[in-house]
C-alpha cells in the first residue's frame, strides 16, 4: 500500500493543532514554535505533492478510498487535479506567513475585556483551519466535502470572535460587541448556504446513488445517469447559493467586510486568502462538473452578479476610510473577476480564474500582512490617521506599495497574467462583460493609490514620527511572498502547466470549446 501522502498533508496540520493546544498556558513561545514548525512540516509534504503530481496523467492523482458510512454509501476518497493540486499548495505555504505575521497576536493583555487571549488556542485554531482546508481540496467524496465545508467554519468563528484587532477606535466593550457581531455574521451566512447545500446533496444522493465524483462521472459516460432538467437546475442552485455566499459574491458578500475588520490582520489573510477560496475552488471542482448543463443555463446570470461584484467593491474600497475594510472590497471585487473567468466558459477564462485564485492569496497576503504591522505600530485603522511613513519607516512604505501594485495588476507581477487571461477569455465569449469588467481595473488602480498617498506620503503626522521600521521577523513575512509575486509575474508556466490539463477536463465537462477568432476574409 502506497504512503497516503493527501491524507497525510491535511492529518500533519490537526495533529500539530492538538499538540500546540496541549501545550502548558505559561510556554507560549514553545507553541509558538510547535505551530510553525507543523505547519512547515505541512508545506513539505505539499512540496513532495508537487513533484509527484504528473500535469499529463490521470485526473485525478495521489488518490486514496476507503469505505466510510456504508449504510449511506459514504467513502473517504481523496485525490488532487492541478485545480485542488495548486490551491492545496497555496494554503500550506501561507499559514506558515500567517502563524509568523500573528506571533504577538494572541499574547495576553492586560485590559480586563482581553484576558481571554489563549496563545496555544490561536495557533492550534489556525492549524485546524489549514487542515480542514487542505482536506476540502483533496475531498472527491461530495458528503465528505460538506462536512469539512462546514466543519471549517467553527474554528473561524472563535478566530473572529475570540481574536479580534486590537487597533480598535471605540471602548474595550464596544470593540468585543463588533467582533461577536462580525463573528456570528460569517456564522449564520456560511451555516446557511451550508444548510441549503445539505438539501443539495441529499437531492443528489437520491437522484445518483451515490457521493463519488468518480462513479457519477462514469455513470454519466455510460448513459446510466440522467438528470431531469429541473432537478439537475435545482441541484446546481442549491450548491452554487453555498459557494457564493463562501466566494463571497454580490449580492451575499456582506458579511466578508465585517470578519475581515474586526479579526487580527493574519486572520483576514486566512479569510481570504485561504478559506474564501474553497467556494470558488467548488464551483470548479462541484458546480460544473456535477451539473454541466445547469451550469450553461445560468451563466447569463452569474456573469452579471459577477460584473456587479467587480465594480461594486472597487467603488465601495474607493470610497473606504478603514485600511482593512477597503481590502475587504477590493477582495469582494476581485472574487468577481475569478467567478467571471470561472463561468465565461473559455480556457483562458477558467486557467486564468484559477491563477487568480493563487496570485490573489499571495498578494492579498503581501498587502493585508503589511498593513497589519502598520497598524499595530499606530494603533489605528483610519487611513486619516497616517502621512508620511514612507519618510520614518522607508521599507514598510516600499513593501506596501509593492503589494498594492500586485493588488491592481501591474505588469510583472503575478496577478497581472491571471487578470489578463480571465479578460481575454471573457472577451472571447461576452465582449460587452470582458468591456465592462475592466473598469475594475481603472478603479483599483485609484484606491490603491490613494491609499498610498493618504499614509505613506506628505507630510509626517506627529503620531507616526517615531515608527519603527520592518524588524527581522515581519521581513521574513513579507519578503518571499513579493519575491514569489515577482518570478510568476515573470514566469507562470510552472503553475500554468499544472492547471492547464484539469481545464481542459472542466471544458470537457460542460462541453465547451473556445469561440474561434474572426478572422475577416482576404480580398
Amino acid at each position: 500500500m502506497s504512503f497516503p501522502l493527501l491524507t497525510a498533508t491535511a492529518a500533519l496540520p490537526a495533529i500539530g493543532a492538538i499538540a500546540t493546544a496541549a501545550v502548558p498556558a505559561a510556554r507560549r513561545t514553545t507553541a509558538k514554535w510547535l505551530a510553525l514548525l507543523f505547519s512547515l512540516a505541512t508545506l513539505v509534504l505539499a512540496g513532495i505533492a508537487l513533484v509527484r503530481f504528473e500535469p499529463g496523467g490521470a485526473r485525478y492523482q495521489l488518490t486514496e478510498s476507503h469505505a466510510w458510512i456504508k449504510d449511506f454509501g459514504v467513502r473517504y476518497e481523496l485525490g488532487v487535479d492541478g485545480i485542488g493540486l495548486a490551491l492545496m499548495a497555496l494554503t500550506a505555504l501561507l499559514i506558515p506567513f500567517v502563524i509568523l505575521a500573528g506571533w504577538h497576536d494572541a499574547d495576553p493583555l492586560e485590559t480586563k475585556s482581553s484576558r481571554w487571549r489563549p496563545t496555544q488556542g490561536f495557533f492550534a485554531l489556525i492549524l485546524m483551519v489549514e487542515a480542514m482546508v487542505i482536506l476540502s481540496f483533496e475531498a472527491t467524496d461530495v458528503f465528505l466535502f460538506y462536512i469539512l465545508f462546514e466543519a471549517m467554519l467553527i474554528p473561524m468563528y472563535f478566530l473572529i470572535g475570540g481574536f479580534g484587532d486590537r487597533a480598535h477606535t471605540g471602548s474595550d466593550e464596544n470593540a468585543a460587541a463588533q467582533r461577536s457581531y462580525a463573528a456570528v455574521k460569517f456564522l449564520l451566512y456560511n451555516l446557511v448556504g451550508g444548510l441549503i447545500m445539505l438539501a443539495a446533496v441529499i437531492g443528489l444522493y437520491v437522484v445518483a446513488g451515490t457521493f463519488s465524483l468518480s462513479e457519477i462521472a462514469e455513470a454519466r459516460a455510460s448513459g446510466s445517469l440522467s438528470m431531469a432538467t429541473s432537478t439537475e437546475r435545482w441541484l446546481f442552485l442549491g450548491f452554487f447559493f453555498a459557494f457564493a455566499v463562501k466566494a463571497p459574491l454580490w449580492p451575499l458578500h456582506t458579511w466578508l467586510p465585517n470578519a475581515m475588520g474586526e479579526a487580527t490582520s493574519p486572520v483576514a489573510v486566512l479569510i481570504t486568502a485561504v478559506v474564501d477560496k474553497v467556494g470558488t475552488f467548488a464551483m470548479l471542482r462541484f458546480c460544473l462538473q456535477l451539473f454541466p448543463e445547469a451550469s450553461k443555463w445560468a451563466t447569463p446570470v452569474i456573469v452579471v452578479l459577477a460584473l456587479i461584484s467587480i465594480v461594486y467593491g472597487a467603488l465601495l474600497a474607493v470610497g473606504q476610510r478603514d485600511i482593512k475594510r477597503l481590502i475587504a472590497y477590493a477582495s469582494i471585487s476581485h472574487f468577481g473577476f475569478i467567478i467571471l473567468g470561472i463561468f465565461a466558459m473559455t480556457s483562458q477564462g477558467q486557467s486564468g480564474a484559477t491563477l487568480y485564485m493563487v496570485n490573489h492569496g499571495i498578494s492579498t497576503a503581501a498587502l493585508m500582512l503589511v498593513a497589519g504591522f502598520l497598524i499595530t505600530r499606530r494603533g489605528s485603522r483610519l487611513i486619516a490617521d497616517y502621512g508620511g511613513v514612507q519618510k520614518v519607516a522607508p521599507v514598510l512604505a516600499g513593501t506596501f506599495l509593492i503589494g498594492g501594485l500586485a493588488t491592481l495588476s501591474l505588469p510583472g507581477l503575478a496577478p497581472f497574467v491571471s487578470e489578463f487571461l480571465v479578460l481575454v477569455g471573457t472577451f472571447s465569449a461576452y465582449p460587452a462583460a470582458g468591456v465592462i469588467a475592466t473598469t475594475g481595473i481603472v478603479l483599483a488602480a485609484l484606491y490603491v493609490l490613494v491609499l498610498y498617498q493618504r499614509t505613506m506620503t506628505g507630510p509626517v503626522k506627529a503620531e507616526v514620527q517615531g515608527m519603527p521600521d520592518l524588524k527581522v521577523r515581519e521581513l521574513a513575512v513579507v519578503l518571499p511572498l513579493i519575491a514569489l509575486l515577482l518570478f510568476l509575474g515573470v514566469y507562470p508556466k510552472p503553475l500554468t502547466e499544472i492547471v492547464n490539463p484539469a481545464v481542459q477536463h472542466t471544458m470537457s465537462d460542460v462541453q465547451k470549446k473556445d469561440p474561434q477568432p474572426e478572422v475577416e476574409a482576404a480580398k
